[in-house]
């Protein structure tokens, strides 16, 4: 879809601009993405990780797309559960997150790696029982890796429908390999380097999945989340809507989301495909901008493949 001309899309632009920066206040984290000059970073201007991570719709769909997926495994669901101040702080919690993947990949080494510890340092005092009183950790490696393959796949997929951009072949192959170093930093192993591989994860880990209770009691909070902006419960149904339009066949199943959830789920990312021009209009200067502008790299680079750049 071609950008609307700015003359008639700048009060769109102008309210996106204030729901985004309403849900998303910048300034929060306390991450310098401006400092050290010349410093890439864990990922760095020629990754196509800057790329797909740039991409405003396609990273809250997919960050919601993920939560769905998440909510499947009930070792990991469990940490949430018992430790997460999920049912009355949600948007915290996106925050929070929201700020760990966008310092991970921005910010200069020395402040994405002290994230890393610092996370590293919260999941060492997760732990407990299932439902069922199976032990979980959050440190342990296979959750450490369902939790990123979720991630990683859900960002992919809304950064393919929501983008605009043509992704050339062995792109997903290449994000894939360069985004699971923050998980095996963590403590993450055999992480899926490629499409493939991510495909066969899925299939060996889906018979451990399940859709319970207590997911669907995480999927309630989730559906009926308070944004802190105007238009409130319109947007929210979009971009959750938008991000269940994500999911694999598979998951949509174990989800149990009827025919008529799957129209309504891809109405929302028919929506949010036609606004996604009007999100990048509203938001020249954010944080990818100031990680190109601290090595010296035009913004303009997180829309063209680092062979175009």
């Amino acid at each position: 879809m071609d950008a609307p001309r700015p003359g008639l899309a700048t009060p769109l632009t102008a309210a996106l601009r204030s729901w985004v920066l309403g849900v998303f206040p910048r300034g929060q984290s306390g991450i310098d993405y401006d400092a050290p000059a010349g410093d890439p970073g864990l990922f760095g201007p020629d990754s196509v990780t800057w790329r797909i991570h740039g991409d405003f719709p396609g990273m809250l769909a997919g960050g919601l797309c993920a939560l769905l997926l998440q909510a499947l495994h009930p070792r990991a669901l469990a940490g949430v559960w018992d430790h997460s101040d999920f049912r009355t702080d949600l948007v915290g919690r996106l925050r929070r997150t929201t700020a760990f993947v966008a310092g991970t990949t921005y910010a200069g080494t020395a402040h994405a790696q002290r994230l890393i510890a610092r996370v590293a340092a919260i999941h060492g005092q997760v732990r407990g029982t299932t439902a069922d009183g199976v032990p979980y950790a959050a440190d342990d490696p296979e959750l450490l890796t369902w939790v990123h393959v979720t991630e990683a796949y859900a960002f992919l997929q809304g950064f393919h429908a929501y983008a605009g951009l043509r992704t050339p072949h062995g792109i997903d192959d290449r994000y894939y390999d360069e985004s699971r170093r923050v998980a095996e930093a963590l403590g993450a192993r055999d992480v899926p380097a490629d499409r493939a591989a991510i495909a066969d994860y899925f299939a060996q880990v889906r018979p451990e999945l399940r859709f319970d209770a207590r997911s669907r009691e995480v999927l309630a909070v989730l559906r009926g989340i308070r944004l802190p902006v105007p238009g409130a419960a319109l947007s929210r149904e979009v971009f959750i809507g938008a991000g269940a339009a994500l999911l694999p066949s598979w998951a949509e199943a174990l989800l149990e989301i009827t025919p008529l959830q799957r129209v309504r789920h891809r109405a929302c990312a028919r929506v949010l495909r036609g606004m996604a021009p009007l999100f990048r209009m509203a938001l020249p200067d954010g944080i990818a901008a100031r990680a190109c502008r601290r090595v010296g790299a035009s913004p303009d680079i997180v829309r063209r493949w680092p062979d175009e750049a």
